[in-house]
């Protein structure tokens, strides 16, 4: 890690772990930052902007290094999409530590243990010109994360704004680039529970059907929602949920517990992670939906 004290390493990340104890489910890292100056109030330096990064408060840049060593030490869970979330292990190394300048510390040896072992060279002193020295690679780093957060809620945002049947349709072009063939597609109008009928052949004369309900809304799918779709579901039919929302954790548990039924449910992060991955195969047609550009970042941690 670049130079910093360890009391102020110790503070900010204590504040952060204070922040996600009150948020089981997560929070954006965005909002984490915004929360944590009125818990951990910025410093006069910190307050001030990278030359590099006109318009970036230095003091968001500082939390998010101060938090690597919390991730390696598996205290705290970053997603590729900004979501922050505090671990059982975090849970335990906010009550153990009272002294934020012990917790920096021990943070900082954690930090250096993990690089020796997963890094193939890595500079202890920034290097010359003859290489990247260890505050660059860091501030690369730092910036491919803002990137993907920032990207991710560009997506998320045109989502949750999508008219909802174009959502369904969008959904059912999914099915098709992964190979199902979609018998119905509900219209325009009330809905009734199943929103979309695929099948693994154009007949439907093999494998079970495919029922699909679409939910394109910001709050979570509660247990009643989930137990209203099951219960549509015959015997040998598969189940897939889809919620740009998420489902709450009573409604993963309600299905987990199933033992004759077979149910997915996917977020807005898997459904865009399907989308990606399957997006040649998606019918041409259906792409504008959802069009994605792939960019390409120097990765400087090799």
């Amino acid at each position: 890690m670049a130079s910093k004290t360890s009391r102020r390493q110790g503070e900010l990340v204590k504040g952060v772990l204070e922040l996600l104890l009150k948020y089981p489910d997560g929070l954006q890292a965005n909002k984490v930052i915004s929360k944590l100056k009125a818990v951990v109030p910025p410093t006069t330096h910190e307050m001030g902007e990278y030359e590099s990064a006109p318009g970036v408060m230095r003091y968001d840049r500082v939390v998010r290094f101060a938090t690597i060593p919390a991730v390696k030490a598996g205290w705290i869970n970053k997603t590729k999409t900004g979501l922050w979330s505090i671990t059982d292990e975090g849970k335990n190394a906010y009550r153990k530590y009272s002294d934020p300048e012990e917790m920096g510390r021990d943070l900082q040896k954690i930090y250096k243990e993990w690089e020796r072992k997963h890094k193939k060279r890595q500079p202890s002193t920034p290097t010359t010109e003859e290489g990247v020295g260890e505050q660059e690679i860091e501030q690369a780093a730092i910036a491919l994360e803002e990137a993907r957060e920032s990207a991710w809620l560009e997506i998320q945002n045109y989502l949750h704004r999508l008219d909802p049947y174009d959502f369904q349709q969008l959904v059912a072009a999914l099915l098709r680039g992964m190979g199902y063939h979609v018998d119905w597609v509900a219209p325009p109008g009330p809905d009734r529970g199943i929103d979309i009928i695929a099948h693994q052949d154009p007949l439907g004369v093999s494998g079970p059907r495919i029922k699909v309900q679409v939910k394109r809304q910001a709050s979570r799918v509660d247990v009643k929602d989930t137990r209203g779709f099951i219960a549509v579901l015959g015997e040998g039919d598969i189940g897939v949920f889809v919620s740009t929302g998420g489902f709450t954790r009573e409604a993963e548990n309600e299905v987990r517990r199933l033992e004759n039924r077979r149910v997915m449910l996917v977020d807005i992060e898997r459904l865009v992670g399907l989308w990606i991955e399957y997006y040649k195969t998606i019918p041409e047609e259906s792409r504008h939906l959802l069009p994605l550009i792939p960019v390409y970042f120097l990765d400087a941690r090799d």
